[in-house]
This record gives C-alpha cells, structure tokens and sequence, in this order.
C-alpha cells in the first residue's frame, strides 16, 4: 500500500481496521466539476506568509504560513478551472455585525472582532466576475445558503473542496457534499489548519468516509481527462 500523509499520525493498527471494516473505497469523480474556495482570506492567512504565532498578532484566526502554501496550490486548480470554464464557488464568512452572535461567537470571540482587510480575498486566487460568492454563517458552505441550488442549475456532480480550515469548514461542507450524494475530491494540500494534527486526522477519516483524497497535482491530472464545458 503507498506512503499516505497521515501514516506518522493514525496508527496502523487503526488503518487496518478501517480497511478491515470496508472503508475507504474511492468515489471518483463525474463530469462537470464545480471548485469551492473556502474562506481563503486574509483573516485565514494573514497578509504575507509567517509562521503561527506571528501570524496571529495581526489576525487571531489566522493559520500562518500552510495557509500560503494551500494558496499556491488551490491557484492551480483556479487555472484549471478557468481554462476549462467550470464554476468557482467561493463561501466566505462576511463582516460581522452586533447580530452575528451565536454560539460560535460564544465558542470563538475572535471570530468578532476581524478587522475590515480580513475579509479580503487572497489575491492569487481571488474571484473574477462571473463567479458564484457566497457568504455563510456557520462551517458548512452548504448550511443556510444556496449552495444546492447553484449546484443543481449548473448541473453539477462533483465538487473539489479546498480552503480552511480541515477540520472546522472543509470537513462541514465535506460531509454535506457527501449527504446530498456529490462526488468529492480533496486535495490534501489545497486545504489548511492551524492544527497540523487535526488537520491529517480529518483528511483520513474524511477519505475514509466522504471524499476521495489526493494531492493537488494528482487532482488536476484526474480532472484532465475530463472534457471543459460546452462554450
């Protein structure tokens, strides 16, 4: 079996038992994709790449610099996508206001007091007009949105989900994707967490479960073979 990027932290034993019990079969993929970004801004990455505890003295939710490095994975898969003239869909968490309290507010303060440039899009693979914006409240990109309906319009069956963080909004909208009965594919490394851990706990057990999960370069090589929309 090859080398996967979670072997130095789920133990064997634990794999197995997982192959053992029938999980882990592969989704694949259909044939019109739709790429989410999910909540690639400033507030996630900080304004240039550093590390952790740097990055946190600008904004508090940020995930430092594996947040850059996602990036410049993710603008990959956003050329792919423009050149073969799929959807981008990109949820986001808007500005908040004194009415966005909840629970999460409760569980995170931070999360309330992000500074204006936070919400900004990371340049490198911010949205172009005629792409779908779609602001969110809570993890799942799908949770109190029309994510569904723009999918269903476009006729989509396949998602690629990447943006942050692993464990908190991908895995939400992950496992939403996969309740609504669409292809998903993650690319381990187009997506990112403050939590390194976490982050390769949620990738296992969501290609276990979910999502068929792969590295970014072998994602664009699947979706290759796969023909651009009608013009």
């Amino acid at each position: 079996m090859s080398k996967q990027i979670w072997d130095d932290v789920i133990p064997e034993e634990e794999v197995r038992a997982y192959e053992a019990a029938g999980f882990g079969g592969a989704s694949g993929i259909g044939s019109k994709p739709a790429l989410l970004i999910i909540d690639v801004q400033y507030r996630t990455v900080g304004t240039e790449p550093k590390p952790f505890f740097e990055s946190i003295k600008e904004f508090p939710t940020s995930c430092g610099d594996v947040g850059w490095e996602a990036v410049a994975q993710i603008e990959k898969l956003v050329k792919q996508f423009r050149e073969k003239g799929w959807p981008i869909i990109y949820p986001y968490v808007a500005p908040k206001e004194n009415f966005d309290t909840g629970r999460l507010a409760a569980k995170v303060p931070a999360l309330m007091g992000v500074a204006a440039k936070g919400y900004e899009f990371v340049p490198p693979v911010a949205p172009q007009p005629g792409d779908v914006l779609l602001p969110k409240r809570h993890p799942s990109a799908f949770f109190g949105t029309p994510l569904v309906s723009y999918l269903v319009e476009r006729g989509i069956d396949t998602l690629v989900v990447t943006g942050c963080t692993t464990s908190g909004c991908v895995r939400g909208s992950v496992v939403d994707a996969f309740a609504y009965n669409y292809r998903v594919l993650v690319p381990h490394d187009a997506v990112y967490d403050r939590s390194h851990t976490s982050h390769l706990v949620n990738l296992f057990d969501m290609n276990a479960k979910y999502a068929d999960v792969v590295s970014t370069d072998e994602a664009v090589t699947i979706l290759d073979a796969v023909p651009a929309a009608a013009a």
